[in-house]
């Protein structure tokens, strides 16, 4: 996890699949260290998935190559050699009553303070790393550790405990044998990119109803309002990666969600969902940065969805999602 501009996560991508064609920010994320560059959301990278769902509306490709909008919920449970359950986030900050778990897609060690930390093995015959959305892995315990913030190894998990449920491992031994399962609802599994954002704002040709929460977070009064925003949609032919600059006198005020459905609609999306807005609002496409963020220079960011055309003979434009390296 980390935070990059999307210019930079562009040129990640090198000629790894194919030729970049045009790209936008992403998933909504933390900004405060030592977890800045966690998405808010779902997202998969070359099958890997990175960040689990929260309930909230994802963009995804099917295994056969169908794309989605739809809302996700995390169904992720560690099965403890007694037959308990407990669900699990994944690769963010680890609640003193939550279990997490650690990938080394997160970087060089968990950063987490006390609980119990168990470093896991693959067990022989299962399957391993990277984790994929919708399997289930069996998983040897090779050390715990009682201080936090344990080391990331390549072909390693580990499994962080708060220290307000540290009762449910105090049988746990070294040698202990645990399931792990990444399933979710609906079923993603096959999925290869995955990334998060919300509210859908098109299905099936029509434009969704927003409905404001009863809250005062900036997070939903910015709904209403005109901002920079960033859209992905798509109808039987075509996908629409859309940016729409604001708080630039002058230049563009922005859209609230309603007017971006809206327009979302003219352009002829029979489906839609928002991304990231505000000074993550960016579009760039054949080489350059298209549009004018509203910070005066590109933001740093999360994660992004990239178009690619394929250096295979047939030319397919495809798409990935890419999240930002590991912050130093």
């Amino acid at each position: 996890m980390g935070l990059s501009t999307l210019s930079s996560q562009i040129r990640l991508v090198g000629s790894r699949i194919g030729v970049s064609v045009a790209a936008v920010n992403g998933d909504f994320y933390k900004r405060d260290e030592p977890y800045a560059g966690d998405p808010r959301g779902l997202q998969i990278v070359d099958g890997e998935v990175v960040s689990a769902p929260t309930e909230g509306a994802c963009f995804w490709i099917d295994a056969l190559g169908q794309p989605h909008a739809t809302n996700v919920m995390s169904l992720f449970q560690v099965i403890w050699p007694n037959g308990a359950t407990n669900s699990f986030g994944l690769n963010e900050d680890r609640p003193s009553s939550g279990v997490e778990i650690y990938t080394p897609a997160l970087g060089s060690s968990t950063h987490t303070l006390g609980g119990r930390e168990l470093v896991l093995e693959r067990e022989h015959g299962s399957a391993w790393l990277p984790l994929r959305i919708g399997k289930n892995y069996k998983a040897r315990v090779r050390e715990i550790r009682e201080t936090g913030d344990t080391k990331l190894a390549p072909e390693t998990l580990v499994l962080s405990i708060g220290p307000e449920l540290t009762g449910v491992t105090s049988k746990v031994e070294i040698g202990a044998v645990l399931t792990i399962s990444t399933a979710s609802s609906p079923n993603l599994r096959g999925a290869t990119m995955a990334i998060g954002g919300g509210p859908v704002l098109v299905r099936n040709g029509r434009r969704q109803k927003l409905n404001r929460p009863a809250t005062e977070s900036y997070e939903f009064s910015s709904m209403s309002e005109r901002h920079p925003r960033t859209a992905v949609g798509w109808d039987g032919n075509y996908f629409f990666l859309v940016e729409v600059d604001g708080r630039q006198k002058g230049l563009s005020l922005g859209m609230t969600l309603e007017e971006l459905s809206a327009y979302l609609l003219k352009l002829g999306c029979e489906e839609a969902i928002n991304l990231d807005g505000g000074g993550s609002a960016t579009i760039w496409c054949n080489g350059t940065v298209r549009n004018s963020p509203c910070d005066g220079q590109e933001r740093v960011i999360a994660n992004s969805l990239i178009v690619v055309r394929k250096s295979s003979k047939s030319q397919k434009l495809d798409a990935a999602t890419v999240r930002s390296p590991n912050s130093p």
